[in-house]
């Protein structure tokens, strides 16, 4: 079986959400407290054992490619200033074994169309896809836990998690039989069904492992909902050719493309931060409104 080392990361949506700050500065370098979001997505895939992180921009994310940069006159400003704890926290962004590639989606048509994009860097191997957007606290990490599940089944393998029906036209949903603890045998996909049609309330969120044949997939759909290439729909149509599973994570997920899930991240990870936790959990208790 293919050791899976290739992470694609969808990064060209316009981040609509977050205006007006996502105009000019992209929503994946929204802070959690020090870090930003597109950094725990690459250490969660890092933690899994990829080593090659592709990242599919658009128009004004240029900052990502300079976060994963050598910053030269930032780290000599540092040493000179011994500020050795922050020296490494700039310089260990990325293990010296890791390499970064950054394609260009020239229109944003969808997250179908942002994954095939990234075919000519993947080539002909398995490889994850890491939406930034969903931040999960998780031990192992949610991409080690499905790293697990594709050990064993050997093909392509989806993050799933339960939510409330009325919200099940927010996602991709699942029709599917449990195969084993917390894995289940996909039988089809509807994207953002209204709650009366969802197949069941097990909806995709933002971590998948695909196998290359996604991408023959891709490139024959049509669009979908909202008029984008929905990998949703390449999914359904991957079923076709072989199996697909769902892997109900074990975790806590953050839904960081809402404005109220990023502050949720950005509160209860400050609470857990070992510089800030103390005062902060008495600032929030003395807090008055």
């Amino acid at each position: 079986m293919s050791v899976i080392k290739k992470a694609v990361f969808p990064v060209a949506g316009l981040g609509t959400r977050f205006l007006p700050v996502a105009k000019a500065s992209p929503k994946e370098m929204l802070p959690i407290v020090d870090k930003p979001l597109i950094q725990y997505a690459a250490e969660e895939a890092l933690s899994a054992g990829v080593t090659h992180l592709i990242f599919v921009t658009g128009r004004n994310k240029r900052s990502i490619e300079d976060h994963f940069d050598k910053a030269y006159e930032l780290e000599a400003d540092l040493e000179r200033r011994n500020k050795t704890e922050l020296l490494e926290s700039v310089r260990n962004i990325l293990p010296s074994n890791a390499s970064c590639a950054y394609i260009r989606q020239p229109e944003a048509l969808g997250l179908g169309h942002a994954v095939l994009c990234a075919k000519p860097a993947v080539g002909n191997e398995p490889f994850a896809v890491l939406l930034a957007d969903d931040l999960f606290d998780a031990t192992p990490t949610v991409l080690q836990q499905m790293m697990q599940v594709y050990n064993q089944q050997g093909h392509s393998v989806l993050g799933i998690q339960n939510v409330p029906r009325e919200q099940t036209d927010r996602y991709g949903v699942i029709d599917a039989e449990p195969v084993g603890s917390g894995v289940y045998k996909v039988r089809g996909l509807v994207e953002k069904p209204a709650p009366k049609q969802a197949p069941s309330t097990l909806a995709i969120v933002g971590r998948y492992i695909l196998t290359p044949r996604i991408f023959s997939c891709l490139e024959h759909i049509g669009r979908g909902a909202g008029g984008e290439y929905q990998l949703t729909d390449a999914i359904a149509a991957l079923l076709e050719h072989e199996p697909v599973f769902g892997h109900e994570f074990t975790g806590k997920r953050y839904d960081c493309g809402s404005k109220f899930g990023y502050l949720q991240a950005t509160v209860e990870y400050a609470l857990r931060h070992p510089e800030l936790k103390d005062r902060f959990r008495e600032y929030l208790k003395n807090l008055e409104l």
